[in-house]
């Protein structure tokens, strides 16, 4: 296996990984935004909060050790944060109802 392989194979785990970390995310997202009918659990977004500093630690990590390409993490970052925050929008209607 060449270098410039073994790199592209390296960078492919290295998306894959971050990947299952952001579904996992994901998911928690959806948990969250399925029981809407609860009110905002502090301790919910804390755990939502520290998961999505962690990830973002992953990938800062990715980068600089040459195994992702910048963009390639601000694009799993923002789709997270897009959902994130309209889990919150979410929220914050359902308050107000």
């Amino acid at each position: 296996m060449s270098s410039s392989e073994m790199l592209l194979s390296l960078n492919q785990k290295a998306i894959n990984l971050l990947q299952e970390d952001a579904d996992q995310i994901e998911k928690l997202i959806q948990i969250q935004m399925e029981s809407l009918t609860n009110r905002r659990c502090p301790l919910y977004e804390e755990v939502l909060d520290t998961q999505m500093y962690g990830l973002s630690r992953e990938i800062d990590f990715a980068v600089r050790a040459g195994l992702l390409v910048e963009a390639t993490g601000r694009n799993i970052l923002s789709e997270l944060e897009r959902k994130l925050a309209h889990l919150y929008e979410a929220l914050a209607l359902s308050k107000k109802e």
